[in-house]
């Protein structure tokens, strides 16, 4: 086969289109684990690769896209892959170039993946395949470092890396295709960028025009049309001449490389040729991704955070668990008139249901003026939802949100309630941030958690300065109610770069605290301050919430920009009281509360 790169100096790259949809189709199976075939039905595999390439393309892709040891048994990982690339290339012969088909990665947990993507392309070497296509990838991440692995091992190695991109712009983890792409054409080691899989070729088109006009190589391998499901099978039915006429619009825009994903057949490659070889008309797309309006007045609350002569109130205060909003409603209102700046609202804390956090927000500054923060979890919404969510609350003048991974369901073997994780923390803070880049008229402050009672609190900084990097500004911590949580805090301050609201929670008596440590996960009370509330009433036990509220606020005040407290059983009275005495900075009552000099033995008094 002659160089790769000078023939696309001179015109198109066609590929082949999908192969999993095809061998499904073929017969009459799943698609999934279709890369079996390469051991159990090789002559099926090497038919279609035949087919397409009747078809006309010059290049075909490898039967391998799920293959890794984390989805393959290991004793038979290597055999899949080889007997994938001895198909392709026998298939090939000297017509067509052949691409190690490289699908993402993934595990369960955390676990460093650039080994199991090493292994894999070591067995495409051994195979004699130097053409490697990474696509339906939702983020960069190994793709450079597996980019320049390859490069060590073969200077003259051909690279695409393709982004499975949704119809508004982003990928499933958040990313935004224009900055994958930068990213990506940026990168030495790669030779060509792209997108494949998930959209259809028109909203491809829509796509294209937040990266045109391209530059250097690009690819482009969409799905033909949409699936429905018929019988338990998932079916394609779109039309080879339409899809390959919005190919050729593709092409128009600056596409070298053309192909198809999901549910391609030969028909829809064979369709490619003629298409682009039809004047397109010219196809308009932006050349700034300015925003035209004007620009929006800054947040109230973000302003006051930012005035180092204020420390502004955050009051949180639960949503109701039935559908009657009035006890919510007043409770809201007294806080607004009691001094709280901004009410933040938990979504289902402790996973149990109660009504929606944004729906509340968005009720509570429409009816009373107050400004809100909801929370939004990772736990129960799909990046659709996400999306169409935070459009929502952008739309109602909501400009500010705390993202958390958010409480697990609890499950039993029968429970037919489940966690959705599409996402963690981070990767919604950064699907947001990336949303206030490209989308949003109005950007939202983003908000995140900081657990300042962790055991080992090293690596909830490493954490924290994650989600600084994926777009966090300012951090809201759990409440503050021992001494080594008052230095992890300090240490905080010393570490990040974001804003810090510092967590209150007044203990209202001795039962309380006792729960608070036994049952919620991430707080902890001290044991001094458990004892000072023994055969304490209600009056007793509110003074000694408002001091200790107060001394830890004192004591903490170097370190915060303002104060988030949770109101404790609508006591909101309570949370008033504790707010005006912060705002007095009174010295602590030592006279009333001796014990006080005890607790903060290092603070004036």
């Amino acid at each position: 086969m002659r160089d790769i790169r000078a023939f696309l100096e001179e015109g198109p790259l066609i590929f082949d289109g999908g192969m999993g949809t095809y061998i499904a189709a073929r017969t009459q199976s799943s698609h999934r684990a279709c890369e079996w075939a390469n051991l159990t039905n090789p002559d099926e595999v090497e038919a279609i690769h035949r087919a397409y390439l009747n078809a006309g393309c010059a290049a075909i892709k490898t039967n391998t896209y799920a293959v890794s040891r984390l989805s393959f048994p290991e004793d038979s990982c290597a055999a899949v892959l080889a007997a994938g690339c001895e198909i392709a290339r026998r298939a090939a012969g000297d017509r067509a170039w052949v691409f190690a088909d490289m699908g993402p990665i993934e595990a369960p947990d955390d676990r460093d993946l650039l080994p199991e993507y090493q292994f894999v392309v070591d067995r495409f070497l051994e195979n004699g395949v130097r053409c490697f296509l990474f696509e339906t990838h939702s983020s960069d991440q190994y793709l450079h470092d597996i980019a320049a692995y390859i490069r060590e091992r073969d200077p003259e190695a051909f690279i695409i890396c393709s982004y499975a991109i949704q119809p508004g712009g982003f990928t499933r983890q958040g990313e935004l295709a224009e900055n994958l792409v930068a990213r990506t054409q940026a990168d030495p080691n790669i030779d060509a960028a792209g997108f494949n899989c998930v959209t259809s070729a028109r909203h491809m088109v829509e796509i294209m025009k937040r990266v045109a006009p391209v530059d250097g190589l690009f690819s482009v391998m969409p799905n033909a049309g949409y699936p429905t499901v018929r019988g338990n099978r998932t079916f394609y039915d779109g039309v080879p001449s339409y899809f390959a006429q919005q190919v050729a619009v593709l092409h128009a825009m600056g596409a070298r490389i053309l192909g198809g994903c999901c549910g391609t057949t030969p028909s829809h490659i064979a369709a490619i040729p003629a298409a682009i070889q039809t004047p397109v008309a010219m196809v308009s797309y932006p050349t700034s991704r300015e925003q035209t309006q004007e620009k929006p007045k800054e947040d109230p609350f973000w302003e006051a955070l930012c005035d180092p002569e204020r420390r502004p109130f955050a009051v949180e205060l639960d949503p109701p668990d039935l559908a009657d909003t009035r006890k919510f409603m007043q409770c809201a209102e007294e806080l607004r008139d009691c001094g709280a700046d901004i009410i933040t609202i938990a979504d289902c804390p402790v996973a149990r249901t109660r009504m929606d956090s944004s729906l509340m927000a968005c009720k509570l500054q429409r009816e009373l003026g107050v400004n809100v923060l909801p929370h939004m979890t990772c736990r129960d919404r799909n990046l659709n939802a996400t999306q169409a969510l935070l459009l929502g609350l952008c739309a109602e003048g909501v400009r500010n949100v705390l993202i958390v991974t958010g409480d697990p369901i609890p499950t039993a073997s029968r429970d037919e309630v489940k966690s959705v994780y599409n996402f963690n923390s981070r990767k919604l803070i950064h699907y947001v941030a990336s949303l206030n880049q490209a989308v949003l008229p109005q950007p939202f402050h983003i908000y995140g958690a900081l657990n300042v009672n962790a055991r080992n609190f090293a690596i909830q900084l490493e954490m924290a300065q994650k989600k600084e990097d994926n777009g966090c500004e300012a951090f809201m911590t759990q409440p503050i109610l021992t001494w080594q949580a008052l230095e992890n805090l300090k240490l905080a301050r010393e570490t990040l770069r974001g804003k810090l609201l510092g967590g209150i929670l007044p203990i209202v008596s001795k039962r309380n605290a006792q729960f608070i440590n036994s049952e919620i996960s991430g707080i902890t009370v001290d044991d001094f301050i458990i004892d000072c509330y023994e055969g304490a009433d209600r009056e007793k036990a509110e003074e000694l919430a408002i001091e200790f509220s107060a001394g830890f606020a004192r004591r903490m005040r170097p370190y915060v920009d303002g104060y988030y407290i949770v109101t404790p059983f609508a006591r909101t009275a309570l949370v008033g009281r504790i707010m005006e005495r912060i705002r007095r900075d009174d010295p602590l009552s030592t006279e009333s509360f001796p014990f006080m000099s005890e607790l903060f033995p290092f603070m004036p008094v």
